[in-house]
């Protein structure tokens, strides 16, 4: 069976320790003219809140993955909610993020991933989320290779339906992590 082209962003399938995943809470800037959607990639910015990562030339300030995020509104109502809707003005914003760079997550390959590309680095490619479901349209890179890239492909996500074939889901590491060791700061 082939597999099906439908991204759905980074999944946070086990840790490399077997330690518990967990997230940690961050804040988004009132206003934020952007959506996050669960599953999407973040950044710290140098004010200390995040922002989503535009796959490109951000690697050294990759934060983790959207968890989803709660906040007071303008009505004074309590939000608990999957993605950031862009424009929202609220306080008490609080964003959770999967921020541990030990996190395997699976993800789907915009290209043709194969059992040679394990332990290769790629970087991803960007996608519109869904508001219905407010999932992620990240997914990862087409191209895999030896060089230094956002993600390390670690193996072929272990399921029934999926294959070593064009839109295979694989595991991955964030190989480019503000967290991760020997990285400057902001």
């Amino acid at each position: 069976m082939a597999n099906v082209n439908a991204a759905f962003g980074f999944v946070p399938v086990r840790h490399m320790s077997s330690s518990p995943i967990r997230t940690n809470k961050y804040t988004i800037t009132s206003g934020l003219a952007e959506n996050i959607f669960s599953g999407d990639l973040v950044i710290l910015t140098a004010d200390g809140v995040i922002t989503p990562s535009n796959g490109a030339g951000e690697a050294a300030n990759t934060l983790g993955v959207f968890g989803g995020c709660s906040y007071t509104a303008s009505d004074g109502s309590y939000v608990y909610s999957e993605i950031w809707p862009t424009g929202t003005t609220a306080t008490d914003i609080v964003a959770y993020v999967y921020d541990d760079p030990n996190i395997i997550y699976k993800i789907q390959s915009a290209g043709t991933p194969a059992q040679t590309n394990i332990g290769n680095c790629a970087d991803v490619t960007t996608g519109a989320g869904s508001t219905v479901t407010g999932r992620s349209g990240f997914s990862l890179s087409g191209t895999m290779a030896e060089t230094k890239a956002l993600c390390k492909i670690v193996a072929l996500y272990d399921s029934p339906e999926n294959s070593f074939a064009q839109y295979g889901v694989v595991e991955v590491l964030l190989n480019e992590h503000i967290y991760a060791h020997d990285t400057a700061g902001i």
